[in-house]
């Protein structure tokens, strides 16, 4: 049975498993919690979004002199946002990478034009390893703009990204959601919170989600996750919290469609060739990608009398992402002849984490100055095993190399080529398949070492004037080894390295803040521990990290009673030691010589401007450059790769009714370049959603959400070479919410 003959026959049982388990738990709770008369019934809707959860953060938001956004759950739901990609979309300025050169096809984003894949946090530990994640389980979602490797370690050029988990909570509740739409949509979630004891609470998370991309023919996914948690001590001064999370997918991968090609037939340039939206080049019967993670967290706290509080956060993790996936296109200029040849591409990497963070939170007066402090230590290993596949695609019965990849052989497409070759304009993803996959004779196996020290602090001299410090050692070693056919080469980067943060902020007012802030990080050789776009090499193993700051002046204000928050900054990051490539071809040795300038601007406000109207907007403008790079001057003055000159998101909703609710929102993303030479680029575009929801009972609620209402056909992910990831058409979502 085919892959997609599998994923409809289990959705066509809905996901069933979960959906019994939600029905029985709603059963059993309806009959122990129905409302009886003169019950008071509170429906809770939207506020503000809550505070960061990091404790580097030593003042409120409003204080913090640095561009932070946090995505709720209530605002996820609103828009049935089930993927980070979906949460994320409520923050312009961040982009996806596509798969492909090095870097697998995984949750991989920009933030302010810099690499990011490698910044994603969970509660505050690095998430190593390539993964396709969900939010069901999570409480926000936490972005960090501009160099941030005083908060993050490692990385953090553009931002990072921190997924907040869902805890116990100190009550009972069950939450449970169902959803049906179109394209086989099927998912269902349960959030169940149970308190025993004086102060001791379990919390379960359940997800299982199946559906077909809209606009793709073939194209689907299947996630299914479970988080359970347990605490002990809530409200005591020493809790403990014990979790865990298991995710799993099995989706059928998507590179799309391909670009055009230039005069000379010797390169990708230009958009991707106009073709229909749903013409997909990979084959059901090949093609799969396969991602896990499983991740097991212990923090201890304990407040101490005198204000002073210790935390300590163990993690080991395993995450895994196996894929064979197809690219639309070898290079060789089948396109232009209206040939695609669907050329193979895989990963098979498992990456394991362990981490230990401790860190120490107060408050003191020093020298007539309030002082807000945390300090911390941090110690994690990380390793990636990465071993592919090796897919034959080769023509049978061609002995001429030069023939081997041309589709445009008489006769090539179909059974000749082993369905290898397809058309351009009518390809057929249930094509049978007669290659082999056998595993790859070359292993890389990378592991990375940290140890770091961190302290900030906020002091306080008045009511209007603060200084917000905080300053960071990481010592750093990766090791990368390489086995091919038996011969085997070790490459190793060792840096030590100091970053800082540092901002003055003023207030006018109680309710507004201006701040003036600068800030550093440090992204040495082998950073993405072979899992992203910044691996170890031999051109780079012997380099410096390069080094990032980052100059920012922005305003942020509560207005309306502290109902509305408006937060705005212009900002101005260098890097002044970039790698670059000293001579011509893929591979070449690099030196720390280049140069790379971001500028740009962005305001946002989220919140209520009145009890009935809720609002979240903002806007970010980017103007990314290549100032020097290198001897071989190719690209000075070019644009950033993937980094949209301007971006916005809004989504709004309106109560129209005590018990009705209407939302509308919208995106937009400018045009961008796939690649550092500007040769190939997506387009602008704008998507539209709709959501109305219906309380139909104190507890119950019906919501329909239309996600690309007018079913525009955008590119979300462009490469620099081959092709260009396209973005899922119009979906339409019935969900049913009960809460007790």
């Amino acid at each position: 049975m085919s892959k997609s003959a599998r994923i409809r026959s289990r959705q066509a049982t809905v996901p069933g498993t979960l959906a019994g388990a939600i029905g029985l738990a709603l059963a059993s709770a309806s009959a122990q919690a129905q409302p009886r008369a003169g019950d008071e019934i509170v429906v809770q809707g939207r506020t503000l979004p809550a505070e960061a959860s990091s404790d580097k953060f030593t003042a409120p938001l409003l204080d913090t002199p640095k561009s932070v956004t946090i995505v709720t759950s209530e605002l996820l739901e609103e828009r049935a946002a089930t993927s980070l990609v979906e949460a994320l979309k409520n923050v312009p300025g961040i982009t996806f990478n596509a798969g492909e050169g090095g870097q697998p096809a995984a949750d991989n984003l920009r933030i302010r034009g810099f690499d990011a894949g490698a910044d994603v946090f969970v509660d505050g530990v690095r998430d190593a390893g390539s993964q396709t994640r969900d939010i069901f389980a999570l409480e926000q979602v936490e972005v960090v703009k501009g160099p941030a490797s005083a908060y993050a370690g490692r990385g953090a050029a553009g931002g990072t990204v921190n997924l907040v988990t869902k805890k116990p909570r100190d009550e009972s509740f069950l939450r449970a959601n169902v959803g049906a739409g179109s394209d086989a949509y099927l998912r269902a979630a349960l959030d169940a919170n149970y308190r025993f004891g004086d102060s001791a609470a379990l919390r379960l998370n359940l997800l299982d989600h199946d559906a077909d991309v809209p606009g793709r023919d073939g194209v689907f996914i299947s996630h299914q996750g479970i988080a359970p948690s347990l605490a002990f001590g809530l409200g005591k001064p020493t809790r403990i919290d014990v979790g865990y999370y298991r995710f799993r997918t099995d989706d059928m991968p998507d590179y799309s469609i391909p670009y055009g090609r230039n005069a000379d037939n010797t390169e990708p340039a230009g958009e991707p060739v106009d073709v229909d939206r749903d013409t997909f080049y990979g084959l059901l019967n090949r093609d799969f990608q396969k991602t896990s993670a499983d991740i097991g967290t212990v923090a201890v706290e304990h407040a101490f009398p005198g204000g002073l509080t210790l935390r300590n956060t163990t993690r080991y993790g395993e995450s895994g992402n196996a894929y064979i996936v197809t690219n639309p296109d070898d290079g060789r200029g089948n396109v232009p002849h209206g040939f695609v040849l669907r050329n193979a591409k895989s990963r098979n990497s498992e990456t394991t984490t362990r981490a230990n963070l401790t860190d120490v939170t107060g408050e003191a007066q020093l020298g007539g100055t309030a002082h807000s402090f945390a300090f911390g230590l941090e110690v994690g290993n990380e390793r990636m095993r990465n071993q592919g596949y090796e897919v034959e695609t080769l023509f049978e019965g061609r002995a001429n190399e030069d023939l081997a990849s041309s589709c445009s052989f008489p006769g090539a497409v179909g059974a000749p080529s082993r369905y290898s070759c397809t058309t351009l304009l009518d390809p057929d993803p249930s094509d049978p398949w007669f290659g082999t996959i056998t595993p790859s004779d070359r292993i890389t196996v990378a592991e990375t070492d940290t140890r770091s020290a961190y302290a900030f602090d906020t002091v306080r001299f008045d009511d209007r004037w603060s200084l917000n410090l905080g300053l960071r050692y990481d010592d750093y070693s990766t090791r990368q080894t390489q086995t091919e056919a038996g011969v085997s080469t070790t490459l190793r980067n060792d840096a030590d390295f100091w970053n800082y943060q540092a901002g003055l902020v003023y207030k006018p007012a109680p309710a507004g803040s201006l701040y003036v802030s600068t800030g550093t990080s440090s992204s040495p050789s082998g950073n993405t521990l072979g899992d992203g776009t910044e691996n170890l090499s031999e051109g780079n193993a012997d380099l410096e990290p390069e080094r990032s700051r980052t100059y920012e002046i922005g305003t942020k204000w509560a207005l309306l009673d502290g109902r509305l928050s408006l937060a705005s900054a212009v900002f101005r990051t260098d890097k002044s030691n970039a790698r670059v490539p000293i001579e011509p071809g893929r591979g070449a040795p690099q030196l720390t010589i280049g140069e790379q300038r971001i500028e740009g601007f962005e305001i946002g406000v989220v919140g209520q401007l009145s009890e009935a109207w809720q609002l979240m907007a903002s806007y970010t403008r980017l103007d990314g450059e290549i100032v020097d790079d290198g001897p071989i001057d190719a690209n000075e003055g070019n644009a950033f790769p993937n980094t949209p000159e301007n971006s916005a998101s809004l989504w709004t909703t309106y109560d129209v009714l005590p018990s009705l609710t209407i939302g509308a929102g919208a995106t937009y993303v400018d045009m961008r370049f796939g690649d550092p030479e500007n040769t190939v680029w997506v387009p602008s575009y704008v998507t539209y959603d709709a959501m109305v929801s219906w309380r139909v009972a104190p507890r119950m609620q019906l919501r329909l959400n239309v996600q690309n209402a007018t079913d525009e056909t955008y590119f979300t992910r462009p490469y620099r070479s081959h092709y260009a990831a396209i973005g899922p058409g119009r979906l339409a979502i019935l969900s049913f919410d009960y809460e007790l």
